[in-house]
């Protein structure tokens, strides 16, 4: 049976019985076309404690965080879980102690990954109108100078700092000062480490008593500083508010519905320093569900962690970034445990942080109607930091990859450029108002009529039905021009790249500025290395070498350039990086995508090398036409 044939398992989309489709399209005589959802964004109360207080007294003894003990899912240590009870208890008490303080208005930078504590000392920062600003936890880990951390700390100004050891900060401890910031730690065990004061939070949350006020913060204040991705320059603090995030958490509600699952329960493993993870960390305390976090992430070494946890747990709904989807192809294709479980319950998959290849959606389908005989939802959450997170949506069963159309309260301005693309700009409740301490980059971000400027570009899947939906065309800063002068759109060739050298690359750095003709440096992927030459057991860098590995790739590049002949899209060369993209040098983002200006910085020697007169054995020309 075809896939896409297949029936779509059922997903309770649209709570309220919304229409399946309700788009208002407006076009203006200079080209632009205003998108907008036909219904209103529903009633909701703009502050977190507020939502507490309601799961605490409705359902006291559910879980609403979890993380495994030491060990992990590979250990198969047990879950640490806290209760809605507890979780409004210490949250009202670690604002009781900001507020003991005066601390409202003043920053806690949060130096450290995802754990229940770091949820706790957010949420009751935030209850208390302390700002937050989480940082990756890299941040501490690259060593060196810490110019990031530093740059970050002059940016924001903090008096409070959390990390979740004393030892995790030792290295950068001299950055900050005993005179000025309070360090905060899950416990005092090695505070001692540190020539700064250290306040546990075990002892604080004994000591301290809640908060003496209910829900009267204010909703328009700032609540959390959200960095950028820096990868057009230094990272902007973006401000945002209780009523932005909350916005943007209820626009989603309204369309994905319980297909999401954020009232029941959630395995995530993204950031909580990027708005798609803080997404879930707020979605599981405002709706209720129960979010057990993964210390497993799309990396070598640590995606084992993901694979176990998922073996044992059935989600309803599953996120991940497209990278994290790929890795999960293969674990999938090698394990009929995990691809029982992995589909039993399942009703909704999104992926959000860059575009989807189309083949792994195509193969996580496959799979899907192999399991339950029915295709699954696929959704995506486009969307920025300045936006809060994902606020546009697929939520009409499709099969195509995409980033759907407007969520509630949004309106989608899209401005022609010269071709069958148009550049995306934002306004609604879930925008932000500006930048931190940057009135220039703010002035710039916005059009004259309000306008948030994405730089992103869309194309309509079908010019004629907008209700099909919007695909991405590429972040118009990455396009670059070729030593012709002409224009390379970056981000659908290298989409359509990635697809044509399925399954052996998995990722792309897309190579070229100032050159004559287009390169690329591909990432490989182990399983799909040894797919194409039927060797499991063999180490993936020798593969890379296997003639029918270079066979496969001479081939599929012939194919794909007799798709894209023209000089800005057809590929010549090729050739798999020396090393992994390493998070330490920012070549790869939290998410898992390659940031690309910053990874070809990074590896000039080996671009040099795919431009060679005379290239070596490892470089794969495409076939000549």
């Amino acid at each position: 049976m075809d896939d896409t044939s297949a029936a779509w398992r059922a997903a309770p989309l649209r709570p309220n019985d919304l229409p399946v489709m309700d788009l208002s399209v407006t076009r203006a005589d200079d080209g632009s076309i205003l998108l907008a959802h036909g219904q209103a964004l529903e009633p909701f109360e703009p502050l977190f404690l507020t939502h507490l207080d309601r799961q605490a007294r409705a359902q006291p003894h559910k879980t609403a965080y979890a993380r495994r003990e030491p060990g992990g899912a590979v250990a198969r240590a047990p879950w640490r879980e806290l209760t809605y009870a507890e979780l409004h208890e210490r949250v009202s008490r670690i604002a009781g102690w900001f507020e003991a303080r005066e601390a409202h208005g003043q920053v806690l930078l949060l130096v450290t990954g995802n754990s229940i504590e770091h949820a706790v000392l957010r949420l009751g920062a935030i209850a208390a109108g302390v700002i937050v600003c989480p940082v990756s936890a890299g941040y501490v880990a690259v060593g060196g100078e810490f110019e990031r951390l530093a740059y970050v700390r002059d940016l924001v100004r903090p008096r409070f700092v959390y990390a979740e050891k004393a030892t995790d900060l030792a290295a950068a401890a001299r950055l900050f000062d005993a005179d000025r910031h309070i360090v905060l730690c899950a416990t005092a065990d090695d505070g001692d480490t540190l020539a700064l004061p250290v306040l546990a939070i075990d002892t604080l949350l004994a000591t301290t008593s809640p908060l003496s006020g209910a829900s009267d913060g204010d909703p328009d204040a700032p609540a959390a500083y959200m960095l950028t991705s820096g990868s057009t320059g230094r990272p902007k603090a973006v401000v945002q508010t209780q009523r932005m995030i909350l916005s943007n958490l209820h626009q989603a509600r309204q369309v994905l519905g319980r297909a999401a699952g954020w009232s029941e329960h959630m395995l995530d493993w993204l950031p909580w320093s990027h708005v798609s993870g803080a997404f879930n960390l707020y979605a599981a305390a405002v709706f209720g569900g129960s979010l057990y976090i993964d210390d497993g992430k799309p990396v070598a070494g640590l995606f084992d962690e993901t694979v176990a946890n998922l073996r044992e747990m059935p989600l309803p709904y599953f996120c991940n970034v497209p990278l994290g989807y790929g890795w999960l192809v293969d674990a999938l294709r090698a394990d009929a445990t995990l691809r029982s479980t992995f589909f039993s319950d399942l009703r909704l998959m999104l992926y959000g942080g860059a575009g989807l290849s189309q083949p792994v959606l195509d193969a996580l389908q496959g799979m899907a109607v192999e399991e339950t005989g029915c295709r699954i939802m696929m959704t995506t959450g486009y969307g920025l930091t300045e936006s809060a997170s994902g606020c546009m949506a697929i939520y009409f069963p499709t099969d195509r990859v995409g980033i759907g159309l407007p969520m509630p309260g949004l309106e989608t301005r899209l401005v022609p450029l010269n071709d069958d693309r148009y550049e995306i700009r934002l306004r609604g409740p879930n925008v932000m108002a500006g930048y931190l301490d940057n009135a220039e980059a703010t002035a710039a971000a916005f059009d004259d009529e309000g306008f948030f400027r994405t730089g992103d570009a869309a194309r309509f899947h079908d010019p004629g039905d907008p209700t099909q939906g919007l695909a991405y065309a590429g972040r118009l800063v990455e396009e670059f021009k070729l030593a012709s002068g002409t224009w390379v759109r970056s981000g659908s060739v290298r989409a359509e790249l990635l697809a044509a050298l399925s399954p052996v690359a998995a990722d792309v750095l897309l190579c070229g500025l100032n050159e004559s003709y287009l390169a690329a440096l591909l990432v490989p992927s182990p399983a799909g290395l040894a797919a194409i030459c039927g060797n499991a057991d063999d180490d993936p860098a020798d593969l890379r070498d296997h003639p029918a590995v270079h066979a496969f790739l001479r081939e599929r590049l012939g194919a794909y350039n007799g798709r894209h002949s023209g000089n800005s899209t057809a590929v010549q060369r090729v050739a798999f990086m020396q090393r992994s993209p390493d998070p330490q040098r920012h070549e790869i983002s939290d998410k898992g995508t390659i940031n690309q200006r910053i990874a070809a910085e990074h590896r000039k020697e080996e671009i040099a090398a795919l431009y060679a007169p005379r290239p070596g054995a490892q470089v794969i020309a495409a076939p000549p036409p």
